[in-house]
């Protein structure tokens, strides 16, 4: 405030000075001695109000800046309305121009004064050993960019040299930001990394298209340097320093998308308040579930799984992140009716999510009684629990793999989602389902097989070189299937947009990559032949569902096919009575009682002779197929 006194009355001394040539007539020096104090105050409480007390001038920016330019300009104009009011009692004014001088004049030394300040200081930290430390290029000049610019260059300094940036827009080649110039585009990494030693390239571009980032940290990964990227903005934001956010480039990075939005209204709506059963709680997509169904302050949160060490687990972790919210861990077998009916009717959910299943399609080609057991009995006995105690939700955790079965796990995944189409019909409870494909992370996923196999240096094992599935991250699945049972209404089979398709070659050959070692040259890749029950590809709809869309950009409805209902009234009977298929040929019977076309998995002659050669003998009298692979090595 002293500082701005001095600068202010030196600002109206100087447009007086303008204004006369120097030689100020006597009359308007005394108007000057008059009003000087009464017009320093005004100022100072426009600049009060304004805030330019209230900020950190070493962070100055254009927001700062536009509020020294009003709070000036506000000053100036209350000056002028005191001024004709004493003018009009008989004091002497000073010259209209001396105003428009003294404003332009005071904006100057007001912002200087500041703006100066975060000079000094920009000097003293951005401009001090720049040379020294671990040289650095950033790919992005955007805002991330000198996001991430900055903060290496004030917090880090002497530890990185940040030498430029990289950017595909060609109307910022040649330019400089932050004094750092930018220096080619993507295709000019290669070339730039050898000419200024680069040792470290961060990519931050949180928003760029995924198709884009791949092509990126291909051609980052032919150099020497280390790769690192920063992550989205909304990953950031429990986060309290960007920098320390930067992370090695994960699959994740490459085949994830955009942001899911949801809608906050509708999930607090249904899930606020209310008693929430997640069945299947301990396993990948359930625990990920009651994370995120925590955070809508559900008034009770039950966990059902018949594996107690992963209850633990999660209950630990729930219990941990709020007291707020009742937790209840049961350790429950989806198979026994009894003891699903009485944690209804003990804890009376009003919403459940049923994601326990047997998902592993191999295993259950192997055991496929087991499949219809838990997947189809287990479905029914939670499905019916919550029709009789008048829940008001139930939602089906389903899969691709339930279109045109060719599995047993996909096809008793498809019964399932008929038995709850068949009970939407003839409850007050609402039913749904959710189809997505396979999620990044969970205990099922070909990743971690992937990565084991890396770090004991290969071979990686691919079943078909053309071979493709959808992919989604875990929290990016739960997401949707929170939003989709928030649409729920009669019977929906929801459909996630799972994006394009990824080749699992191309996924074995990235996370290759990403290890910093080259595919088929330090790590072999192994074609092992199609497993028992795998497809090609995988359909998110049948012939004759077709999709319809919905207030969500990334959820889709899937038309409904046609149920036979009484063929379900005689299974739901036959499922109460237990009296289920016993062994493989029997639960072929079965399934085709729902799907007529479906036949179980015949193992055929694999060609693989690039990659080492695969027999396949079958004992026609056995249940169970005998695969022998017999690779180069």
């Amino acid at each position: 405030m002293i500082i701005d006194i001095v600068l202010v009355n030196i600002g109206l001394y100087s447009a007086l000075l303008i204004r006369f040539d120097g030689a100020i007539p006597l009359e308007f020096m005394n108007s000057f001695y008059s009003l000087a104090p009464i017009f320093t105050v005004s100022y100072l409480v426009c600049f009060y109000f304004f805030g330019l007390y209230k900020r950190l001038w070493e962070y100055a920016s254009i927001n700062e800046l536009v509020a020294i330019v009003n709070a000036v300009a506000v000053g100036t104009v209350v000056n002028i309305s005191l001024a004709y009011f004493l003018m009009e009692a008989g004091s002497f004014p000073l010259p209209r121009s001396c105003f428009a001088a003294s404003l332009i004049i005071n904006i100057i030394l007001i912002g200087g004064s500041r703006l100066s300040w975060r000079l000094f200081i920009n000097y003293k930290t951005n401009y001090r050993n720049t040379k020294a430390g671990k040289p650095i290029l950033i790919v992005g000049a955007g805002n991330a960019g000198v996001l991430v610019a900055r903060e290496l260059r004030s917090h880090y300094k002497g530890k990185f040299n940040v030498v430029g940036f990289i950017d595909d827009d060609p109307n910022k080649k040649n330019l400089k930001i932050l004094d750092l110039p930018v220096l080619g585009t993507r295709n000019d990494i290669p070339d730039i990394v050898n000419k200024y030693n680069i040792s470290e390239i961060i990519i931050a571009m949180p928003s760029v298209k995924k198709k884009i980032l791949r092509n990126i940290v291909e051609i980052c990964k032919k150099t020497n340097a280390e790769v690192k990227i920063l992550p989205g903005v909304f990953e950031l934001i429990d986060g309290h320093a960007v920098v320390s956010q930067i992370r090695e480039v994960q699959l994740e990075d490459l085949l994830g998308r955009s942001q899911v939005r949801v809608d906050l209204e509708k999930i607090s709506g249904y899930l606020k308040d209310k008693a929430v059963l997640v069945t299947g709680a301990g396993g990948s997509i359930g625990s990920e579930l009651c994370r995120q169904v925590m955070e809508f302050s559900p008034k009770a949160l039950l966990l059902l799984d018949n594996y107690e060490n992963n209850i633990y687990d999660i209950e630990l972790e729930l219990r941990n992140k709020s007291a707020e919210v009742f937790v209840y861990p049961l350790v429950k077998d989806i198979k026994d009716r009894n003891a699903i009916y009485a944690v209804f009717e003990k804890y009376k959910p009003d919403v459940v999510f049923h994601a326990a299943a047997h998902k592993h399609v191999p295993l259950m080609e192997n055991n496929p009684e087991e499949a219809v057991k838990n997947n189809v009995l287990g479905t029914y006995n939670v499905a019916s629990a919550a029709d009789k105690y008048f829940c008001e939700k139930f939602i089906l955790i389903s899969t691709d793999k339930a279109v045109n079965p060719t599995s047993v796990m996909g096809a008793t995944k498809r019964i399932a989602e008929m038995i709850i189409q068949y009970l939407n019909e003839r409850s007050k409870t609402c039913y749904a389902a959710v189809r997505f494909g396979n999620v990044l992370g969970s205990k099922g996923s070909v990743i971690p097989l992937f990565k084991k196999q890396i770090a004991s240096g290969g071979p990686v094992t691919v079943t078909h070189p053309d071979m493709v599935r959808y992919f989604m991250t875990i929290p990016e699945a739960i997401q949707l299937i929170i939003q989709a049972g928030a649409m729920a209404k009669d019977g929906e089979i929801f459909v996630l947009d799972m994006g394009e398709p990824i080749r699992i070659m191309d996924l074995a050959k990235s996370l290759i990559r990403l290890s910093g070692l080259e595919p088929d040259e330090d790590i072999e890749i192994v074609i092992t032949g199609m497993r028992p029950g795998e497809k090609l590809y995988e359909e998110l709809l049948t012939a004759e569902e077709g999709v319809n869309a919905t207030t969500h950009e990334r959820i889709f409805i899937a038309r409904p096919s046609n149920v036979d209902k009484s063929l379900i009234e005689k299974v739901i009977k036959e499922i109460i009575d237990f009296k289920l298929p016993e062994d493989k040929h029997e639960t072929e019977r079965f399934i085709k009682r729902f799907i007529p076309e479906f036949k179980t998995w015949q193992p055929k002659e694999s060609n693989c002779n690039d990659a080492g050669k695969s027999s396949q003998y079958v004992n026609k009298n056995a249940d169970v197929s005998l695969v022998i692979y017999s690779n180069k090595n």
